[in-house]
């Protein structure tokens, strides 16, 4: 498998009398199609690395590649653009517009990147939820959806315009524990079938059964970067 994102010696530090050194020349690399899981204790580093990948921080100093895309080298414009057309999201919180109906949600992206062309954008959309089986919800409301089917649409939102690399940090922190399963199960079969490249920040060490490539953070350093191979951590 090829390189698809490459983190080469990343530091960031908060603040400017006294320094918070959140990340501390980190270093690796994520194979295209691969699902990562970046574990760690709260305040390892492990949300700021994924914002520093997802190109919603900008690093102190080092490097992050993406593709053959030195992403450090593009402007704010030139981000967003990427963001929009390469990159997709899945935030705990969810994100759902609540003025907006779910398949309106899904197809938002689509109506501000102009790469999507002359794509039926509420087909796709509803394809999108039906893959993510709420073809049902298509026209309800987040007060009307589960936390977990607000998560579902949040997943079908941030697939629209096919990313290369879909981050989410922590998805599954506000779900119980069925909602979990269900959304955890999505995203392993969307990895599986569809061939999608995941990194996905969280804490909970049983999400390890989901993911083969695991990065385990402590104090801003990576104490661990290992493969599954055959169920085992090598």
């Amino acid at each position: 498998m090829s390189t698809i994102l490459k983190v080469e010696n990343v530091k960031r530090t908060f603040g400017t009398k006294v320094l918070t050194h959140a990340l501390k020349e980190v270093s690796f690399e994520i194979k295209k199609g691969e699902f990562v899981l970046i574990m760690g204790k709260s305040g390892s580093g492990k949300s700021t690395l994924l914002h520093q990948m997802g190109l919603l921080d900008t690093p102190t100093s080092g490097e992050i590649y993406i593709g053959d895309k030195n992403v450090r080298e593009l402007n704010e414009k030139q981000k967003t653009v990427f963001r929009l057309t390469k990159l997709g999201y899945i935030f705990q919180e969810y994100a759902i517009l609540p003025e907006l109906t779910a398949i309106e949600n899904v197809y938002l992206p689509m109506m501000v990147n102009t790469e999507s062309g002359n794509t039926p954008k509420r087909e796709k959309a509803k394809q999108m939820l039906e893959m993510v089986d709420l073809g049902h919800r298509l026209n309800h409301y987040s007060n009307e959806l589960s936390g977990g089917e607000q998560q579902r649409v949040a997943i079908a939102r941030a697939l629209i315009n096919s990313p290369q690399i879909l981050f989410a940090d922590e998805p599954c922190a506000n779900l119980d524990t069925l909602s979990t399963k269900t959304v955890l199960e999505l995203l392993k079969n969307l990895n599986e079938n569809v061939g999608q490249t995941i990194v996905m920040v969280s804490h909970d060490p049983d999400d390890q059964k989901y993911a083969d490539h695991i990065i385990s953070l402590e104090d801003g350093l990576i104490v661990s970067d290992k493969y599954k191979v055959k169920g085992e951590l090598k």
